[in-house]
């Protein structure tokens, strides 16, 4: 992004006659290249996520590759400054990994920071990072131009900005933060707002709903309104029911459900499916290791209960007619893409909108206007401005606190169907592992599942959005007895995700270790599948040896595939499984027994360092990434510690070498 003078200026009343001056053009890093930086004499400022398991998402791969060139001399960019921003999770295991590695790389080359490099947590909330570094960012900015020699025949200060973000509607609401101007000509940094409680404050806890001193008294910083842009209207329609959406970028293909088993007993804590699908008579393909998406829809419940809050019960069935706001102040404005035309209003809130999205701050500033009670309007104030961070942290973010959550809490809040579409993101298709090999069962593909329960703020039991609706599609089928009750074969829609790395090495002689505790089991029985099946048909072919372990909480309640593991155990295609039950043991018992997948790990160090180091191996990692994962990842570091004899920095750099190499992979999720 360029800053040109005499433009767009920047209203902070605070700004200096400097920073006033400058005004800034964004450009996507897609369209960035190593040799258009190679003449940039203005400061740079670069935002970018991390995708995959530390990847730069798929924007910056083109420019990843480019500065990465060995044949760059080392002061290839000496002449550039820039600023990095980098928006992560630490719940991952490689924390901002897009954004360090395009740091370092830009210091290997002679590149200086004028600013220190910003990481944005997405596990305690971006803006706590965010803001204050966007802060710090004009300071640096002024300071830098303020070192410049004032060049008398330029009359303009420029800095670019570059962004990189995954194509993930929830990553790119975060960093509109980052945008120097709103559609008014304001900054989006938080301005001062005199706006001061008229309530008692005699209660002495807060809640979603109340505030207590100082926040119930304070003066409120609170974001600029975002401008609407969208114009709607209802006409009436047929009750023609549209049918799931469509996915634009990849083909979507409808299929029926064959089999539905319950893995778990009805005492384990998670209930654990398995459906197998009828693939047949689809292009449909796959290899063991890939994921696939599920395409679901909303709560049925739930969407009822919006359109009555709402106000919308009559005219559920309406169509929803669509167009941008003659002279809308936000710049860009277009039409969603994920609202089809001639969308019904249930249509909407069942296939399109992700109801369930936690509610941003931006979100919130724009359903004061639509909250009538005062009371309300100011708590709600305080949950988006600078000074109610923690609350918002606290009873919002943390709490996974949804739209219809929100306006239960504030029952004065009515805001029109436009609004929900300019601020909720697209529901999103729900990914699975594949737990099946296309060799060993053509025309089928397997997943599993856990069915995932939880409390609503208000106190009602919720399932996951895509996990419970399958449960209750294949209910039917887990009470059969027999395959020929009467009922139909339920029908869900899927889609093909891009190709990964997470499959079996091509060299089926190459060793292999497998990590998957619980669900994380999925891909490995496919690829144990597909394994027995060339070993069936190529006896003359030499197979690596197999490492799995798999963890649970009880043997006789959640241990997945104890039979069919036995069976690759007794046919050799499994030639080491190693299994541990973590409530098995009461937690005041002493035991040797190892409770965890990483304490088995450990107990097999001399075997895990040969097949990785000696061997040449591969190490597959799935399932939770806020523990398992980091656990294992902590556990091979300890491993190579000790049986290399090397530091900790040593050890993790072996592993970055696995990563490299791809032979250290991981399908995790948070």
């Amino acid at each position: 992004m360029r800053a040109r003078r005499a433009r767009h200026r920047p209203s902070l009343k605070k700004l200096s006659s400097r920073e006033r001056s400058m005004v800034l053009k964004l450009i996507f890093i897609a369209s960035v290249s190593q040799t258009s930086l190679i003449n940039e004499k203005d400061p740079v400022v670069i935002v970018i996520s991390t995708t995959g398991t530390g990847e730069p998402p798929d924007t910056a791969i083109k420019f990843v590759k480019e500065i990465n060139d060995k044949t760059l001399p080392q002061d290839y960019f000496s002449h550039l400054r820039y600023g990095l921003l980098g928006l992560g999770d630490s719940e991952y295991t490689f924390f901002c990994n897009g954004g360090k590695i395009v740091d370092r790389r830009l210091q290997e080359l002679g590149a200086q920071r004028f600013c220190e490099m910003g990481q944005a947590d997405d596990a305690v909330g971006l803006e706590l990072v965010v803001e204050p570094w966007i802060a710090n960012l004009w300071v640096a900015l002024n300071q830098e131009f303020a070192s410049k020699k004032e060049d008398t025949n330029h009359n303009e200060k420029s800095a670019s900005v570059c962004t990189c973000t995954v194509s993930n509607s929830c990553i790119a609401s975060k960093i509109e933060h980052l945008k120097i101007e709103d559609s008014e000509g304001k900054t989006n940094i938080l301005s001062k707002s005199n706006v001061y409680s008229e309530l008692s404050t005699r209660v002495s806890q807060p809640s979603l709903s109340q505030s207590v001193p100082p926040l119930s008294q304070s003066t409120l910083n609170v974001p600029s309104l975002p401008p609407e842009f969208l114009e709607l209207t209802f006409q009436e329609s047929s009750d023609q029911d549209p049918g799931p959406p469509c996915v634009s970028e990849t083909s979507v293909f409808q299929v029926p459900v064959i089999k539905a088993v319950q893995l778990t007993t009805d005492e384990a804590i998670k209930k654990t499916l398995l459906l197998e699908l009828d693939i047949s008579k689809t292009t449909f393909s796959y290899q063991p290791g890939d994921a696939f998406n599920v395409i679901c829809p909303n709560y049925a419940s739930e969407v009822d209960e919006l359109l009555n809050i709402l106000g919308l019960l009559e005219k559920k069935d309406f169509f929803v007619c669509l167009k941008v706001k003659a002279g809308t102040k936000k710049r860009g404005a277009t039409l969603p893409q994920h609202v089809p035309e001639k969308s019904t209003v249930k249509f909407i809130l069942t296939w399109c909108l992700e109801i369930r999205a936690v509610v941003k701050k931006a979100f919130l500033r724009s359903l004061i206007e639509y909250t009538i009670d005062v009371g309300e309007k100011r708590r709600l104030q305080e949950l988006c401005s600078k000074q109610g961070s923690s609350d918002y942290n606290s009873f919002i973010r943390d709490a996974g606190v949804c739209l219809l959550d929100l306006l239960y809490a504030f029952p004065s809040c009515k805001p029109p169907l436009s609004l929900l579409i300019e601020h909720l993101p697209k529901l999103q298709a729900r990914p699975y592992s594949v737990a099946s090999s296309n060799l060993f069962q053509p025309g089928k593909v397997t997943f599993i599942f856990n069915v995932t329960e939880f409390a609503s703020h208000v106190g009602q039991l919720r399932r996951g959005v895509c996990t419970g609706w399958l449960a209750n599609l294949v209910a039917p089928m887990l009470q059969s007895s027999t395959k020929d009750d009467g009922f139909f074969n339920p029908k869900i829609s899927i889609s093909s995700r891009p190709t990964n790395n997470f499959h079996l090495p091509d060299n089926p002689s190459i060793p292999f270790i497998m990590v998957g505790p619980g669900s994380g089991i999925a891909p490995f029985i496919g690829f144990l599948q597909h394994r027995q099946t060339l070993r069936e048909n190529h006896k003359d072919w030499i197979f690596g040896e197999t490492w799995l372990f798999f963890g649970c909480r009880h043997k006789a309640r959640d241990y997945l595939f104890e039979d069919e593991l036995r069976l690759f155990v007794e046919n050799g295609t499994l030639t080491h499984l190693n299994v541990c039950f973590s409530r098995d043991t009461p937690a005041m018992v002493q035991t040797a027994t190892p409770k965890y997948v990483q304490d088995n790990l450990r107990l097999f160090s001399e075997e895990i360092n040969r097949i990785l180091l000696q061997d040449k191996g591969y190490f597959y990692v799935c399932g939770d990434a806020k523990n398992m994962a980091k656990d294992v990842n902590d556990a091979l570091v300890d491993i190579l510690t000790a049986e290399k004899g090397v530091d900790k920095l040593d050890a993790l750099n072996i592993l970055a070498t696995l990563r490299e190499e791809k032979r250290y992979l991981q399908d995790i999720w948070a």
